[in-house]
Formats: structure tokens, C-alpha cells, sequence
């Protein structure tokens, strides 16, 4: 044992000391490696102090070079070689980084930072493409453009954007990168800061003309027109490439409402589209909207555009050529407003070689070798040399005459001087007067006059020597044919500028004026064999501008008085003998109504036509009235035109002239056009009273309106429709929608009917026989008709209504007052289920009800516009020189108190409160919409009695309204504003004082004043109203107001709504409710959806206290009540859903 121990420790021994050997090697390793580690730690800590320390001392002198560049351009340069230096340090990306973040925080846009920017976004792009700075820079500002900060995704989208412009194209740059980057200006492009907006887009638009990048233009076309900012609309349109998509969306932004817009809009015209790529069309639309812009620099812009490229460039300074781009024979005006620019900012300079006399050779030589072979005499002018040359002399013509003017004015003044001096001054020295008035004379005058007469020289120069030669261009022109035609009206035109003061020159031009009004009316044959008037088959020559320039012409060379109309007389006389006799084809019938016509157009008077080859009276009978019973329609339309015309000369209407006229307006073909233009021109300007007593009509002794309203005329029924009176017929006209379509599609009856009632309110003033009662009556209906689909297509007259709607208020304080007469019976009119039945599906009835809100909005707008300042002053006037009344302490209401916002409010007020408890559907949007826009009237502080009285109907429209909780809460918002402007709101108003003030809104009522019957209509029930004899517009209103002495000014608390929790289900009669119930409410909660806020703040008070004290108490019975209680609650419910489906049923009926 002893042995084998001894054996045993022998072998463990050395084992234990190698263990320990080992563990003492690896202590000592780990040792090492810690000293190891703490030195590297240690090394790396020093390397890393050393690195922040060149990081530090590298971040001043960035910041140092950034300092000096902004504080001056001129130092960018020799900074950029600086920094340039700098970039070969390991740290200099994280050193410019850390440097350029206080920009990012820097709000504000001073130049300093500006020049900064830009300094940093040319380094960026100068830097050597092998280096991974710009790629790190890139991402960097990526970062910072998705930042929270609005001033730091300024920052990095403005250096994105200058840096991607400073790029040169072959910059290597990596398509992730590139991808990255069009991304995030693509989400930048709807940031809510209009500058980032700006900036994203900019960034974009070197990418929108790759066409790998098309959804880049699909983005710029898409935000266009959604963008509010004029700045952006102005980025996006300078971003855009040029494309035939493109020309489109920039044309369209010449009509933007941005100055800065619109000339942004030319200026890409200018510079990216050449003239060649652009149609006609848009050439024309850009020079017609640039020229005529209202804004100067806009049409400096477009002038610089049609100078600078299309003039010099396009057309090497040739301003044919460039009408030759414009189609002048289609666009004439655009051609004459660019030749008229052209000559004002003297581009247009004539050559001495240059005149008409080139187109005209005097004599005939011969060709050499060839004597039987002629020149020819005349040469023919192409359509834009003619409009050339007439600009042309126009232009010279204009000159001559505004220096004359000057001249003229001029010695006016200093005689005048003259004249002053030698009441109000000493006498001067002698010769002292003579010799300043000379000094002042000479230079001055000596300019004017030397302008003149180079004016009037050039034009002579330029024009024909000889009326002769004049006269066998423009027939070398018209035998040319129809190609020749727009050239021969434009040298027809110049012959205003001749003198025919001589004789043979007078003669010469009579005979060829003779030639033009004899010449017939140019027709085609169709493949029936049915001769074809070329033309409008109404004027001399088939258009309006022929017609023009021959009378233009022919007046003058007849300048005498009185001898226009006698040649003209004598053509007619000649011309019409073949019509009298009943042998003339309807081609000469047209041609002597066409003469005819242009005589009554330019006749000024009866006085000069009388003792001449055919008297008025004749011309009617034999000439005019036939031609209007004749069988074929264009002959007729031409006929009553001229009686429309002669009318028009009368001192008073004939009675078969205007019953012709009634009669071909109630036929209801195509002539009904020219007929309604006829009967309206001379009911303007005869007045319709005396046209009616011409036709023997008595005036009806019913009030006007109620019979146009109650009674329309039949225009079926001839003999109705010529018994009636103009007024009343023309009014019948607007509410047909049958009648015969015109060629033109902006001429219609009812466009016409239209703007002959606008401008009879317009000057209501100079119509006094027509009863102001009729007044509200027309202006409802054209509200209606301007609201209405079915004159959507009538773009005339929405424009004419447009302008007129515009400037109706602001006129006259009367008009103000016909138009608060007017909102109730439009509003009824328009909203359906109130005087019209509620038919049709719900989206129709919601579209009916939104249209009806728009409309009681733009009244609204119409009833805010101010007054003229002239208006005002004469308004103030009239209500200085009155002193105004006291009744009971209550002063009398203004003059214009129904002219202003109380009156448009208390017949509103009236209105709600004339519906009763039980209201359809229907009627409760109906007085929905009232109540939100009676929330958005203002009263005047002056008007006491009004705001008093208006207080104590608060209280009824409240009740009229409860179930509509937020339009209660506007409401007690209004009474609210209403007790702060009152001076005494704890004084009640009496029924005597409501009653003197209500007495202003008689005329609605057409009552004449009787006070005991405006009492009655305002403050009995409807159902009296029969017993006093009175069914007039009160009728219509039921009107109840008559105030209980319990009444109180203030709002009541809002009812305790009933509970929220879902009804059990009824059996018995709630298996049987009719579904009707349930679709109105659906159309009501839509309505209330639709309906537009209130900008009425809403006001709390007390009422909550009480809504919640009652709600604890409805809930404590509830919870407490017993069964029986429950039972006889759902029997209360059936009786109500009862109720409701019956009279959901009797509106279904109805």
C-alpha cells in the first residue's frame, strides 16, 4: 500500500505542477493581451483626440471659407480653389457636413445665405467625380429633405435643386443615387410648404425631359391646375419640356390669375417652342391674350415674344411672313392688334421702294421680242399684304391726325395764356409779350407741325395717286373671285382715306359705289338643284364687315347731308320695283331687303329719307311687310330685321309693324329670333307702354306680377299671344324651352329675352312705366335661369348675366331691394318639394338643393356688395334732408332699411316662421338652408327697431328649427351678436313699434299703403286673410307673426333629445310603417351633410347646465319607470309614426 501510494504521488505530483504551469502561462497571456488592448485602446484614443482635433481646426476653416463667401460673390471663385485644398483630408465630408448644419436651422432668406447656398451647390458639382463626396453629400441632404423641420427640408431641397442644375451632363453619378433622389422630390412635390414645393420642382425638371421619366410631366401636368400657389405654377410651367401636351397646359395658365404666372407662360413660349411647331390656333390665342392683357409687363412679355423670336428669327424681320403664320382672312383682329403693336413699338419701317402704287403699273409695256404679250395693269395682293398695307396707312393716318391735335391744342393753350396773363398779370414791357410767346411757339409747334407733314406725306406716298387707279384695284380684285375677297374689303377699307373732295374723283367713286350695292348676292347650286345663299344671307355681301366697309365707303364719298340716303333710296327704289310687281326670285328679294337694311342702319333720321324716290311709309307697306308674309324664311328674316330697324326710326311705333313682329315671334320658327331682337330693341327704345298702346291694349287694372304669374300666355294660341301685353309676352318667352334652335349656338330666344330684361334693370331708371313691383319678377327669373341646366349650353348668356349679376347691386340701393324681394321666390322656385314637387331620385333632389344653396349664397354675396361711392353720397343726402321720426322712445327706420341685410333678414325670419310644426322633408331642409343663411347676415348698429324686432323672431325661427341642433346653436350665435349691438336689450319692442317698422316691407305685399291691411297680412293667420279680401303675395308666404305678449327676445332651451339607444322592436303598426319615413330622413341627414357650415361662432351658456340637469333627471325616470309606464309610451310612438306616415304619404301624393 505504502509502495503504491508513494507510486501514485509520484505521477500526480508533476501533473498538478504542469496544471499550474498552464494556468500561470494563460494568466500571463491575458495579461499581455490587456496591456496589448490598452495600448491599441490607448493609441486610438490619442489618434481619435488627434482626428477631432484636425476635424476641429478642418470645421473653422470651412466655416471660415463659408463666412467669406457670404459676405460677397466676388470671392467665390479664389474660395472654391481654397476649399478645393481642403478636400484631401480623410475627414473633410463629416468636417463640411457638421459645418453647413446651422444653415439648415437658418429661417430666414437673406442674401448672405442665398450666396452661401449657391457657393456650396457649385462645389458640390465641380468636385472630382472619383471622389464619393458628392454621393455622401447627396445622401446627406436626401436626409435632411425628409426631415420633420419645415427650414431644413427648405435648405436640402434648395441645395438638391442647385446642385442638380450646376451638374454637367456628363457628371458620373449612380443610377440608385439618381433613383433615390427623384423620389424624393417626387414626395416633396406635395409638401404643404408652398417654397419646398417650389424648389422639389425645380430640382425635377432636368428629369422631365427623359423620356424614361414620364411620370415626372404626368406629375407637373397633374399639379398644375390643383396647385394654389402662384409661385409654384409658375416653377411647374418653366420646368415644363416642349410637347403638343405641354402647349395645351401652358396656354391654358395665360389665363391664370397670377401676374406673375401669365408672364412666366410667354416666356416659355418664347424660349422653347419655335414658331413652326405651334398650330394656328394657339399662335393666334397666345398674341389675341398677350396683347390684350391688362397687366403691362404681361404684354411687354408677349410683345418681347412676338418681336424678339417670331418677328426677327422666325420671319428675318418680315412682317408678312409673320401674318402669313397667323391665317389673317380667319384671325383678322389678331392680325391687325399685332400689326398695331408692331407700328407702336416702331419695328414697321417702310422702305422708299414700298407703296400700293407697286401693285398698280400705269402703263402697259411691252416685252422685248414679244409685242403681242401685255403687263397686266393690276397686280394681285395675297390677304396679308392687304392687311398690311391698311394697318399700315390706318397707322399714318392716326399719326397725321394725333399731331394736328396737338398743334391745335396747343395754340389753344397759349392763347389762353395769353389771355390770362392779361387779366390777372401786370402788363409787360413792350415787345416783351410778342417775343416770349414766339419763343414758346417755335419749337413745340415746329415739331407737331413737321410731324403732321411727314405723316401726311408718307401716306400720300404710300396710297394711290388717283381715285381712278384706286377704284380698278379693288375691281381687278373682286373679278379675281371669291379667293380675292377678304383682300377686296380691306382696300374697300382704305377708301376712307382718300380725299373725293374734287368733282371727276366724286363721280369716279359714285359709279363704282353703284356698282357695289347693285352687285347680287352670290349663291351655289346644291346636288338638288336648290340655289344657296354664300353668307349670312342678311347683310349687303353675305357678312357683317362687307356690309361695313361699303357703307363705310359710300358715306364717304356722299358726305353732304342727306345725300347717302338719297342714293341709297334710289337703289332701293330701283331694286325693289321687280318686288313690288311679285316677278323677283327670293336671291332678288333678299338683295333689296339687304340694301334696304344697310340704309336703316346708317340712317339717322326719317327727316333726311322724306321727298326722296321713296317715302318711309312706303317702303313699309310695299317693301317691308310683304317681305316679312313672304313664303320663303330667309327672305322673311331679312324682313324683319328691317322692321326691327324701322321701328327703331319711328317717333312712334306702327301698329302693324309691331303686330308683324308679335306674330312672327309667337310662330315659333327660326325667325323668332330676329323678331324677339325687334320687339326687345324697340320696347327699349319707345317703352313698352306706348307699344301696347299702339296695339289699342288696355292697361289691366290687376297688379303686373300677379298676372304674369298667374296666368302665362299660351303661345300656341295666336290670338292670346298678340292681346297680351310686351312685357307680358316677352316674359311668357323665357319660361318656354321649345323653341327653334338658331344656326349659332349662343343665339337662342330665351339668351336673347334674357339680356333684354337685364338691361332693362340695369336702367331701370330710364323705363319709369314700367311698375317697380315688376322689377323682383325679372330678376328672380334671370337668377333661375343663370342657375339653371337647361341653359348651361347658352354661353352668352352666362357671360351676359355674369357681368350684369356683377354690377346690379353695387349701382343702386333700389336694386339691393329688389334683390331681398327676390330671394324668397327664387329660393321656393329652385328647392324641390316646396312649390314644385319633390319627384325624381335622391341624387337629383340633392342636386336641386345644393344647386338652390348656391344660389341663396351668391344673393347673399349680391346683398353684401358695396355701393358705388356716388350712390352713397346721394343715399346720405336724401336722409340728411329728412329728420327722422321717434315712436316711443324707437327711432325711425333708415330709408334704406330694406335695401340693406335687416330687410333680406326679417323676410327670411318671416319665412322659417310660416312653416308649421309638422314639416315635410322637404321643408325641413328647406328651412335648414334659410336659417344658415340668415345666421350670415349683419345688422347695422344704427338700425335698432330692427335688431329689436329681429330678436323677438329669433325666438320663433328657433322653434321653427329645433330639430336641427347645430343650425339652433348658430342661431342662438346670431341673438347673441344681436343683444351685444342692441343699446338697450332689456327693453322689449311693442307690438306698435313692430308694426311701424314692418310697414317698410308693404310693397311686397302690393297692399298701396294701407296700414289696417298690412297689419293684417303681417300679423294674422293665413286663414283671415281671405275675410279682408287679401290674397296677394301674403298669401303665398302665410305669414303669421303676430307677437303674443308672453314672447320672450331670448332663445329657449334646446329640447331634451331623445335617447340614443336603438328602439326595441314594435309589433303590430312598426311592422306596417311605411318605408317613406325612413328614405326622408335619409334625404335630411344628407342635406344636413351637404349644407354648408356657418362661420357664426357658437356661444354657451347657462343652457348646457340645464341640457345636462334634464338629461339626469330623464334618465333617473327612466330607470325608475315602471312597466305600465313603458307600454303607454309605445302606444305614444305608434300614434306619432302614424302621423308621420301619413303626411310622408300625402307628400308622396303630391
Amino acid at each position: 500500500m505504502v509502495a503504491f501510494s508513494i507510486i501514485g504521488f509520484g505521477i500526480l505530483f508533476p501533473l498538478k505542477i504542469q496544471k499550474h504551469m498552464v494556468k500561470e502561462k494563460q494568466k500571463k497571456r491575458k495579461t499581455m493581451k490587456e496591456q496589448k488592448a490598452r495600448r491599441i485602446r490607448k493609441q486610438e484614443e490619442e489618434e481619435m483626440g488627434a482626428d477631432m482635433e484636425e476635424e476641429k481646426e478642418l470645421m473653422q476653416k470651412i466655416a471660415r471659407v463659408l463666412d467669406e463667401v457670404g459676405a460677397s460673390i466676388a470671392t467665390h471663385i479664389r474660395k472654391l480653389k481654397d476649399l478645393s485644398t481642403l478636400q484631401s483630408s480623410s475627414l473633410f465630408y463629416s468636417a463640411f457636413s457638421k459645418t453647413l448644419i446651422p444653415l439648415f436651422a437658418f429661417q430666414r432668406r437673406s442674401s448672405s445665405a442665398e450666396r452661401t447656398v449657391r457657393f456650396v451647390a457649385t462645389f458640390a458639382s465641380k468636385c472630382d467625380s472619383t471622389t464619393c463626396f458628392l454621393e455622401e453629400f447627396f445622401r446627406f441632404l436626401l436626409t435632411a429633405a425628409a426631415a420633420a423641420n419645415r427650414t431644413a427640408r427648405f435648405r436640402a431641397c434648395q441645395m438638391i435643386s442647385e446642385i442638380i442644375m450646376r451638374l454637367p451632363d456628363d457628371a458620373e453619378v449612380s443610377n440608385e443615387l439618381w433613383d433615390e433622389v427623384i423620389e424624393c422630390m417626387k414626395l416633396r412635390v406635395g409638401d404643404k410648404v408652398p417654397a419646398v414645393r417650389a424648389l422639389a420642382v425645380r430640382a425635377l425638371a432636368r428629369f422631365a425631359n427623359d423620356s424614361e421619366n414620364s411620370d415626372i410631366l404626368d406629375l407637373f401636368l397633374e399639379s398644375l391646375p390643383l396647385e394654389q400657389n402662384a409661385e409654384v405654377r409658375k416653377m411647374i410651367i418653366l420646368s415644363l419640356p416642349p410637347s403638343n401636351a405641354t402647349s395645351v397646359a401652358i396656354l391654358d395658365c395665360t389665363l391664370d390669375v397670377s401676374e406673375v404666372v401669365r408672364k412666366a407662360a410667354y416666356y416659355v413660349f418664347a424660349n422653347k417652342f419655335p414658331l413652326q411647331s405651334l398650330s394656328i390656333k394657339v399662335r393666334t390665342t397666345i398674341l389675341q391674350r398677350g396683347l390684350a392683357d391688362r397687366s403691362a409687363t404681361v404684354t411687354k412679355e408677349c410683345l418681347k415674344l412676338l418681336k424678339d423670336e417670331w418677328l426677327v428669327k422666325c420671319c428675318n424681320g418680315d412682317p408678312i411672313e409673320l401674318l402669313k403664320y397667323l391665317d389673317v382672312e380667319t384671325y383678322e383682329l389678331v392680325g391687325e392688334s399685332v400689326m398695331e403693336a408692331l407700328l407702336k413699338a416702331e419695328v414697321v419701317q417702310l422702305q422708299d421702294d414700298q407703296s400700293i402704287q407697286q401693285f398698280i403699273v400705269s402703263t402697259s409695256n411691252e416685252i422685248e421680242g414679244e409685242s403681242d404679250h401685255c403687263i397686266p395693269r393690276i397686280q394681285l395682293m395675297e390677304a396679308e399684304v392687304a392687311l398690311y398695307w391698311k394697318t399700315v396707312c390706318r397707322n399714318l393716318q392716326m399719326k397725321a391726325q394725333v399731331s394736328c391735335h396737338n398743334l391745335i391744342a396747343f395754340f389753344f393753350a397759349l392763347i389762353l395764356d395769353v389771355f390770362v396773363g392779361n387779366i390777372f398779370k401786370k402788363p409787360p414791357a413792350r415787345g416783351e409779350r410778342g417775343s416770349d410767346a414766339a419763343a414758346a411757339m417755335g419749337p413745340e409747334a415746329a415739331v407737331y407741325a413737321a410731324e403732321a407733314s411727314d405723316n401726311n406725306d408718307l401716306l400720300e406716298r404710300v396710297l394711290p395717286a388717283m381715285v381712278s387707279d384706286y377704284v380698278e384695284l379693288v375691281k381687278a380684285h373682286l373679278d379675281a373671285g371669291s379667293n380675292y375677297h377678304f383682300a377686296s374689303r380691306q382696300l374697300l377699307l382704305l377708301g376712307g382715306m382718300l380725299d373725293f373732295s374734287d368733282s371727276t374723283n366724286r363721280k369716279v367713286a359714285s359709279g363704282f359705289v353703284q356698282e357695289l350695292l347693285h352687285k347680287p348676292i352670290e349663291y351655289e347650286v346644291d346636288e338638288d338643284g336648290n340655289n344657296v345663299v354664300i353668307g349670312d344671307g342678311i347683310n349687303l355681301g353675305g357678312d357683317r364687315e362687307w356690309a361695313d366697309a361699303v357703307s363705310g365707303l359710300a358715306r364717304k364719298v356722299h358726305a353732304a347731308a342727306g345725300e347717302f340716303e338719297e342714293v341709297l333710296l334710289g337703289v332701293v327704289e330701283e331694286l325693289a320695283q321687280p318686288c313690288r310687281e311679285r316677278t323677283a326670285d327670293f336671291l332678288h328679294w333678299m338683295h333689296c331687303l339687304s340694301v334696304t337694311g344697310l340704309l336703316l342702319e346708317n340712317a339717322k333720321s326719317f327727316r333726311w329719307m322724306q321727298g326722296k324716290s321713296i317715302e318711309p311709309d312706303e317702303l313699309l307697306q310695299s317693301l317691308l311687310l310683304p317681305g316679312a308674309k313672304h313664303v320663303h324664311l330667309d327672305v322673311q328674316r331679312v324682313a324683319i330685321r328691317c322692321l326691327g330697324l324701322f321701328g327703331l326710326l319711328e317717333g312712334k311705333p306702327s301698329a302693324e309693324l309691331v303686330k308683324q313682329l308679335r306674330f312672327c315671334f309667337i310662330k315659333g320658327s327660326s325667325i323668332s329670333i330676329v323678331a324677339c331682337k325687334a320687339l326687345v330693341d324697340i320696347a327699349m327704345w319707345h317703352g313698352p307702354q306706348e307699344v301696347d298702346r299702339v296695339m289699342g291694349l288696355e292697361l289691366s287694372s290687376l297688379p303686373h306680377e300677379n298676372k304674369m304669374t298667374s296666368s302665362p300666355v299660351n303661345l300656341g294660341d295666336m290670338n292670346e299671344g298678340l292681346n297680351v301685353e310686351l312685357l307680358h309676352l316677352l316674359y311668357s318667352g323665357l319660361d318656354l324651352n321649345n323653341w327653334t334652335k338658331s344656326v349659332d349656338e349662343n343665339e337662342s330666344v330665351q339668351a336673347i329675352l334674357g339680356e333684354g330684361f337685364a338691361k332693362i334693370l340695369l336702367l331701370s331708371e330710364n323705363y319709369p312705366s314700367i311698375p317697380t313691383s315688376l322689377h323682383p319678377l325679372f330678376l328672380s327669373k334671370l337668377i333661375m335661369l343663370y342657375f339653371s341646366n337647361e341653359t348651361k349650353e347658352l354661353l352668352r348668356l352666362k357671360q351676359c348675366l355674369s357681368v350684369f349679376f356683377e354690377h346690379y347691386p353695387s349701382l343702386s340701393a333700389n336694386h339691393k331691394k329688389c334683390i331681398s324681394k327676390s330671394f324668397i321666390p327664387v329660393m321656393r322656385s329652385m328647392w324641390p318639394g316646396i312649390t314644385t314637387s319633390a319627384g325624381g331620385s335622391p341624387f337629383m333632389v340633392s342636386n336641386m338643393r345644393k344647386l338652390a344653396v348656391q344660389a341663396s349664397r351668391f344673393m347673399l354675396q349680391m346683398m353684401q356688395a358695396p355701393i358705388h361711392a356716388k350712390e352713397t353720397k346721394k343715399q346720405n343726402e336724401n336722409q340728411n334732408n329728412e329728420l327722422p321720426e321717434v315712436l316711443d322712445g324707437l327711432s325711425e327706420p333708415s330709408l334704406d332699411f330694406e335695401c340693406g341685410e335687416e330687410g333680406l333678414a326679417i323676410h327670411i325670419a318671416a319665412e322659417v316662421v310660416s312653416f308649421h310644426a309638422k314639416k315635410t322633408a322637404a321643408q325641413k331642409s328647406y328651412v335648414s338652408a334659410m336659417c344658415r343663411v340668415l345666421v350670415l347676415l349683419h345688422f347695422r348698429e344704427s338700425e335698432q327697431g330692427s335688431i329689436k324686432l329681429m330678436r323677438r323672431l329669433l325666438n320663433r325661427v328657433a322653434e321653427s328649427a329645433s330639430p336641427e341642433r347645430e343650425v339652433v346653436k348658430e342661431l342662438k350665435g346670431m341673438a347673441e351678436n344681436l343683444k351685444a349691438v342692441d343699446r338697450e336689450p332689456d327693453q322689449e319692442l311693442s307690438q306698435e313699434q313692430a308694426n311701424y317698422i314692418l310697414v317698410s316691407i308693404v310693397g311686397y305685399f302690393n297692399i298701396n299703403g294701407d296700414l289696417n291691411k298690412v297689419l293684417v297680412v303681417l300679423f294674422e293667420p293665413f286663414w283671415k286673410l281671405k275675410t279682408y279680401g287679401i290674397a296677394t303675395a301674403g298669401e303665398r308666404l302665410e305669414l303669421d307673426l303676430n307677437f303674443d305678449e308672453n314672447d320672450s327676445m331670448e332663445i329657449q332651451p334646446t329640447p331634451v333629445s331623445r335617447s340614443s339607444r336603438p328602439a326595441r322592436a314594435r309589433r303590430g303598426a312598426r311592422r306596417h310603417h311605411d318605408s317613406s319615413s325612413s328614405e326622408e330622413e335619409e334625404e335630411e341627414q344628407e342635406e344636413d351633410e351637404e349644407s354648408p357650415t356657418s362661420f357664426v361662432p357658437k356661444v354657451t351658456g347657462s343652457t348646457g347646465t340645464r341640457s345636462q340637469r334634464a338629461s339626469k333627471i330623464a334618465a333617473m325616470t327612466k330607470m325608475t319607470a315602471t312597466r305600465a309606464v313603458r307600454i303607454r309610451e309605445e302606444d305614444d310612438e305608434e300614434q306619432g309614426s302614424e302621423v308621420t306616415s301619413q303626411e310622408d304619404s300625402d307628400h308622396s301624393d303630391d
